[in-house]
C-alpha cells in the first residue's frame, strides 16, 4: 500500500501533521479515531491476547470507539462499576456477565 501522508490523512479524516506524529510515537489515536484505522487497514494493529474479562472489556470498547460511559449506559450499570472490573477489583453478577459476554463476542 504505497500512500503519501496526504492520502492516508485523507482516508482517515485526520490532518497530515496527526498521521506524522503517530509515526513518530508522538501522540496516539484518540479512541474514536481506532475504528476507522481497523476499517482501513483490515486488522486491529493495536490487538494483544486477551487474558481476563478487564482485558476483554477494554478490547470492546476500544474497537468500537466506545468509552466507559458509553458501554456502561449500553449495560445498565455504573461507570465505576464498569472501571471496576476493567481493573479487576471486582466481577459482575451472572446476569450482568451474561448479557457482557453476548456483546463481547466480537
Amino acid at each position: 500500500m504505497k500512500l503519501t501522508k496526504r492520502q492516508l490523512s485523507l482516508n482517515l479524516n485526520v490532518s497530515d501533521i496527526t498521521i506524522y506524529l503517530w509515526e513518530r510515537n508522538k501522540v496516539k489515536p484518540s479512541l474514536a479515531q481506532i475504528p476507522k484505522i481497523i476499517e482501513f487497514l483490515g486488522r486491529d494493529p493495536f490487538e494483544k491476547e486477551t487474558e481476563n474479562l478487564g482485558d476483554r472489556i477494554r478490547d470492546y470498547r476500544r474497537i468500537h470507539g466506545l468509552s466507559q460511559k458509553k458501554l456502561a449506559e449500553q449495560l445498565g450499570i455504573d461507570q465505576t462499576t464498569l472501571a471496576g472490573w476493567e481493573k479487576g477489583e471486582h466481577r459482575p453478577t451472572k446476569k450482568l456477565l451474561d448479557k457482557i459476554n453476548m456483546i463481547l463476542l466480537f
